[in-house]
């Protein structure tokens, strides 16, 4: 549904232009498992009355097992969700 896309989008702090074809964004090598490590959060956010306020931690060490992320790469892939969570809760406060 176009509509439940663009309302997920914009939790993210996208809209579609951001993502159609023609804005298509480069990721490093280095950082592709963190941005799929991220991406499989997409729905592990908290809420609260003002929105997104967060990751829920608790479910991070789950999801880098079943990505099958080395245990010493874990603080490395936690540092990069810091920062994506950190810019996508920025992002949705601009809004």
């Amino acid at each position: 549904d176009a509509g439940q896309d663009k309302a997920e989008l914009a939790r993210m702090g996208l809209t579609t232009h951001d993502v159609s074809a023609g804005n298509q964004v480069e990721i490093w090598p280095d950082n592709w498992l963190s941005v799929v490590v991220f991406q499989s959060l997409g729905t592990q956010w908290r809420m609260s009355h003002s929105g997104i306020s967060g990751l829920d931690y608790a479910v991070i060490p789950f999801v880098l097992r079943i990505h099958r992320v080395p245990r010493g790469d874990w603080l490395r892939l936690f540092d990069d969700l810091r920062v994506m969570e950190y810019e996508t809760l920025r992002a949705s406060r601009q809004q």
